[in-house]
This record gives structure tokens, C-alpha cells and sequence, in this order.
């Protein structure tokens, strides 16, 4: 267990303190944002359009195809900066919004502009803030990752009760706009104003030639050499599959449990929590234990709440109490994999390693969308959709735990053998 914070540790979160706020509005307004909140716009498309839950949940997870580009982009970012892949990801997402306000019921349509939002994922998530902030964060990484991602369960809380309101008085497409103008004009300048100066690290021509040095760690081929690499992509993929395919459901699932809809959004408010609530938990724990043990620790209890979430008549509270719990793990692919990615490959290669297990995990997002919209229509409930998510959480407990490190370079960044 690490001692109590010195100077050294005072100084990482002074120069680093701003990265941190960066990431928790970047990812925090990002497509992640949309995916938690996306049931609360499928009512009103349902009834305008006539889709079902399966066609507008295939449209989505169709979309999450643009995840092939992850590693372009992240090699990209390791190349040219984070700020300019931040700025190009945030107004496409915002156009993309803006293209979902103008929909006139074609389905393809829909699936393209998901693609559009799936390209701004990498460009908003923690590819390019978890690069900035591993540059400055060693000792208290997991907790600094975990604050900035957890960026998103706040928003998770705090918009769906305002969006609610908004389409209550102007429709979907207004809830569209609404999004499409608080990502523009406000979280986008916040961002850029706090990331204006990037970490020595990452400065390539740094005065101090110690800080110029090129970044430590495997690079991207390496790195996919490694038993690591997939077992840490296979874990993710099957923790996405599991909480990303339940939240997209979440509305429609409490309705369909007898809740009206202001009380099925609060749904979303109990897995927001959870999701702060498990990314700070986890973020100390990793910082001061095997972060393997606490990762499988934290998956295995996160199907407890898919195995409550299967009872017939759960009641209001336990329903709440059985969403909070299975959303514990949720966003993995934003505060465990960049915290892992860092501690295992280094920075080198980061954004294109870091690129590539997003693709991955994006994958396991695509096919628990999907997997729950198909099944839902295919059995007319959730019951088999749950019980594959429990199964899914117990196996991504048990790809963490014989998770091995790899044996990079050393250098900052890079885990020791035993960790």
C-alpha cells in the first residue's frame, strides 16, 4: 500500500489536476453519455417511425462499426496531439446530433449517423484523455482515471431528469438539439481551455531533454503479441456486452416492469451512481492492491445485480438496488483499460495500443445492444438477455484474474512483474 501523499504525489495532481477535469467533461459529454441516455429518445421514435426496440437497438449497434477506426485514430493522436482529434470528435458528435433532429424515418439514415457518432468515440473517451493523464499521474493513476471517467456517470445522473423535461415539451428532436448544443458551445471550449498546454512528457522538443525523451513502453505490434492484450480486450468486451446492452434497455425495462416513465429514468440516476460510485472505488483499490484481483472482484459482484435483476417482481427499491450493482463495471473500457494499457505497455504506443482494445471492447458494446433489442423482440422480455449477462460477467471476472502482466521496456508507466 502506497504511504501517505508527499511532494511528489501533492505535484501530480497540481499539474495534473486540470487533465483530470478535462476528461471528466470530454468523456463526460461524449457518445458514452448518448448510449446511457439513448432509451429515453426510443419511445418517441417507436412512435413516429414505427421502429421496434430491435431495429432502433441494430440501427445503434450497427453503427459501433466506425470502432474500426480506433487505432487509426489513436496512432494518429500518438503522432500529431490530443487536441486536434479532441476537436474534430466533439463537432461530428455534435452534427451528429444536429442529423438525428432531422430524421424523417429512414432507418438507414439512423445507422449512419450512429456510425458518425461511433467515429467520435476514440476522440472523446479516454484514448486521448487517458494519454494526458497517465503523462502526469504514476503513483495515483487509477484514482486520476477514475475521477475523469467518471465524468460520465455525473452526466448520466444529472441529464436525464433536465432531457426529460425538454422532450416533454419539444419532442425527441428537441432532446437532439438540446445535446447537440451543450457538447458545441459549452463543453467543447471548457475542454480546450483547460488541455491549451499539454504535458512535458508528451513534448517532444521539451527544453529538458529528459522530459523530451520519447515516451517508455512496447509499441502497438508489441503490444498484440501479448497474452495480456487479449485478455484484457476479452474482459471488456464481455463486461460491455453485459452493462452497455442493459442501460440501452433500461426505460423500456422499467416500463415494462409496471414503472411510469419519470420513474423508469431513475433507473439511469441509480446506474449513474453506480458507475461513480465503482470507477473512485476501483480507482483507489487498483492504485493499493493487485489491480487484477480487485478488477475480477468488482465483475463478479456486478453479476450479483444481473442475477436480482431476473426476479419476477423485484419491487421499486430492489429493482433500483439490482441496477446499481450491475452497473458497477460499466465503462470499463474508460477508467480500467486506459489504467491497464498504461501500467502494462507504457506510453510509447499508447494511443494505437490503447486504440486497438477499444476496437475490441466496442465489439462486445455492439453485440450487447444488439443482443438485448433481437432478444427482447425474439422472446417478448429480458429474462435470457439477463441471464447471458450474468454468464458474461462471470467470465470476464475470471479473464481478469489470470490477467498476467506483460514484460515491457522499462520505464515510466510500466507495471513491475509482480503487480
Amino acid at each position: 500500500m502506497p504511504p501517505p501523499l508527499d511532494r511528489a504525489d501533492r505535484s501530480e495532481w497540481r499539474r495534473g489536476w486540470r487533465f483530470v477535469a478535462a476528461g471528466m467533461i470530454g468523456i463526460g459529454t461524449g457518445p458514452a453519455l448518448f448510449q446511457n441516455i439513448s432509451s429515453l429518445f426510443t419511445p418517441g421514435m417507436m412512435a413516429d417511425f414505427g421502429w421496434s426496440r430491435g431495429e432502433i437497438s441494430t440501427a445503434a449497434g450497427l453503427g459501433l462499426a466506425g470502432a474500426l477506426a480506433a487505432p487509426f485514430i489513436g496512432r494518429l493522436a500518438d503522432r500529431i496531439g490530443v487536441r486536434a482529434v479532441i476537436v474534430s470528435a466533439m463537432l461530428l458528435l455534435g452534427m451528429a446530433y444536429c442529423g438525428m433532429a432531422l430524421l424523417a424515418g429512414v432507418l438507414w439514415q439512423y445507422q449512419l449517423l450512429m456510425l458518425c457518432v461511433a467515429l467520435s468515440v476514440p476522440g472523446t473517451s479516454a484514448l486521448v484523455h487517458g494519454k494526458l493523464i497517465s503523462a502526469v499521474f504514476v503513483r495515483h493513476r487509477g484514482i486520476a482515471l477514475g475521477v475523469a471517467t467518471s465524468g460520465q456517470s455525473v452526466t448520466t445522473i444529472a441529464v436525464p431528469p433536465l432531457l426529460a423535461l425538454v422532450i416533454a415539451a419539444w419532442g425527441w428532436r428537441g432532446g437532439f438539439l438540446a445535446l447537440a448544443a451543450g457538447l458545441v458551445a459549452v463543453a467543447l471550449p471548457v475542454v480546450l481551455l483547460l488541455i491549451r498546454r499539454p504535458p512535458a512528457r508528451l513534448v517532444h522538443h521539451a527544453a529538458d531533454p529528459i522530459e523530451a525523451a520519447r515516451p517508455a513502453g512496447l509499441d502497438g505490434a508489441a503490444a498484440r503479441r501479448t497474452r495480456s492484450f487479449w485478455l484484457l480486450a476479452a474482459s471488456v468486451m464481455l463486461v460491455n456486452m453485459a452493462t452497455v446492452g442493459l442501460v440501452t434497455q433500461l426505460v423500456p425495462f422499467g416500463i415494462d416492469r409496471g414503472l411510469a416513465a419519470a420513474w423508469a429514468a431513475l433507473l439511469l440516476a441509480s446506474y449513474g451512481t453506480s458507475q461513480i460510485c465503482g470507477r473512485l472505488v476501483i480507482g483507489l483499490l487498483v492504485d493499493r492492491f493487485r489491480p487484477r484481483t480487485v478488477a475480477a472482484g468488482a465483475a463478479a459482484f456486478s453479476a450479483i445485480g444481473f442475477g436480482l435483476l431476473q426476479l419476477p417482481v423485484p419491487g421499486f427499491a430492489l429493482l433500483m438496488a439490482a441496477v446499481f450493482i450491475a452497473g458497477m463495471m460499466s465503462g470499463a473500457e474508460h477508467d480500467l483499460l486506459p489504467f491497464f494499457a498504461a501500467r502494462l505497455f507504457g506510453l510509447r504506443a499508447y494511443g494505437e495500443i490503447y486504440g486497438s482494445l477499444l476496437m475490441l471492447s466496442l465489439f462486445g458494446t455492439a453485440t450487447g445492444i444488439i443482443g438485448f433489442g433481437r432478444l427482447h423482440d425474439a422472446t417478448g422480455g429480458y429474462g435470457v438477455a439477463l441471464a447471458l449477462a450474468f454468464v458474461a460477467m462471470l467470465l470476464a471476472s475470471l479473464a481478469f484474474l489470470v490477467l498476467r502482466d506483460a514484460v515491457p521496456p522499462s520505464g515510466e508507466g510500466i507495471a513491475p512483474a509482480t503487480a
